[in-house]
């Protein structure tokens, strides 16, 4: 890394450091760890587009099934829905659907003209009626049970850590699903596939309360961290609070962000040693290859279409961590808040800006962006006022102040555009 990325890098980090000591050092650890969060996306993305050239527009999708898994891995489990059936029904109407498919694609294969045309219109239509059948019961079942606090099957109340490799194993099977019938396509064809699949995971999420109570949300979600609240209850922690002249309840939020910033730190680090000596490796500049001139790998004995679907299935799973880590530091799941704004445009401008085909250049762009998306809110709400500070009241001086609410988008086209015109290839562009 030479001095001119140090130089980048410093600046960020000078940046939190201002933040921390001009407002708040929990905004500032805030923004930190978010920004860990953000680069792990970044990388993940990177590998995708940078390594290989793959545009995946359905970003959102894959960290909102990586979101899922600590309610279902860390959450404890709805006992009296398993006891009373509904559950067991859900899940053998589950095997049931999954039972039809692999039956249809057995006969897709061994058949042929009007009788394949037949055996699949009874398989899909019947298997469809028998799969709602069971589903809807069991559904009524599942969701009536204190719909105000439960309403859906709970987890495995096992350890939220494992719940960020289950996130990424399930973003990295739809991931698979995806590849495998959009990658042998134009590449147009798997932006489109990525996108759909992300909206219909998110519609998933958002309707079928049983899974994870849609938009009533799931709260209480375990920590691998203390609760603030514990250490406030602490004599040891209060008196160790006081040595530092500030009170309990401050130090509690600045300790658990801290303990967070380790652990996402520590998944960083890894997925950036992982990643930078796979790119450096034999793989990584056949994966290279394939980017620049497919035809030509591919005259090589480049496999492309297996080399995509890995490539894919491991930036998703990426991805899917991250989604998992997401809803540890918040504690809680709320599938409304996955809109591809957030999830997947602003990870797109976070890997351009930073340098697509650089990892580090992907992690700093994930700072970075992350950076100027939390503090340009009130930055642009500061400007508005004084600019419409010697206005009279009106409707020109309501609009203005009320414009203040797009800075966020206006500042990340204007980001975007300054990095596309003078440096093209990224602030650390790939070497």
């Amino acid at each position: 890394m030479n001095l001119r990325n140090i130089l980048l890098f410093g600046l960020v980090a000078a940046l939190i450091l201002i933040e921390g000591m001009t407002a708040s050092w929990n905004t500032a650890l805030g923004i930190l760890n978010m920004g860990l969060i953000s680069a792990i996306l970044a990388l993940g993305v990177n590998m995708q587009w940078g390594y290989a050239g793959l545009f995946n527009v359905g970003i959102v999708g894959f960290v909102a099934l990586g979101g899922l898994a600590p309610v279902l891995i860390a959450t404890p489990p709805v006992t009296e829905v398993w006891t009373g059936g509904g559950a067991f029904r859900l899940i053998l109407a589950l095997i049931i659907g999954v039972a039809v498919i692999a039956l249809a694609i057995a006969l897709n294969k061994r058949l042929a003209g009007r009788s394949r045309a037949m055996a699949l219109l009874v398989v899909l239509i019947g298997g469809f009626f028998l799969y709602r059948a069971v589903f809807d019961p069991a559904v009524v079942v599942v969701e009536a049970f204190k719909p105000a606090t439960y309403s859906n099957l709970g987890g495995l109340g096992l350890p939220v850590l494992l719940a960020w490799p289950v996130g990424g194993l399930l973003a990295a099977g739809a991931a698979w699903i995806i590849g495998k019938t959009a990658l042998g396509l134009r590449s147009d064809y798997l932006a489109i596939a990525t996108l759909g699949i992300g909206e219909i995971i998110i519609a998933v999420m958002k309707n079928e309360d049983w899974l994870a109570r849609g938009v009533k949300n799931v709260i209480s979600i375990p920590r691998p961290v203390p609760y603030e609240v514990n250490l406030q209850a602490n004599p040891g922690f209060v008196d160790w609070a006081a040595g530092f002249g500030t009170d309990p309840v401050t130090a509690s939020t600045v300790v658990v962000k801290l303990l967070y910033a380790g652990l996402f730190v520590a998944i960083l680090l890894a997925l950036i040693w992982a990643s930078q000596m796979a790119l450096n490796s034999p793989w990584g500049r056949m994966m290279r290859a394939i980017r620049d001139n497919e035809t030509a790998a591919e005259a090589m004995g480049k496999d492309v279409t297996r080399r995509h679907l890995q490539i894919f299935i491991l930036g998703s799973a990426v991805c899917g961590i991250a989604g998992a880590m997401i809803v540890t530091l918040d504690s809680q799941l709320t599938p409304g808040t996955y809109n591809p704004l957030r999830f997947t445009f602003l990870i797109w401008v976070m890997v351009i800006v930073g340098g697509s085909g650089n990892n580090w250049g992907a992690v700093l762009g994930g700072f970075l962006i992350w950076y100027l998306w939390i503090k340009v809110e009130p930055w642009g709400n500061q400007l508005m006022d004084l600019i419409t500070s010697g206005m009279a009241e009106g409707a020109l001086k309501q609009h203005l102040q009320d414009s203040a609410a797009h800075m966020r988008l206006l500042t990340m086209g204007l980001v975007l555009l300054l990095v596309l015109r003078f440096s093209p290839r990224g602030l650390i562009p790939e070497r």
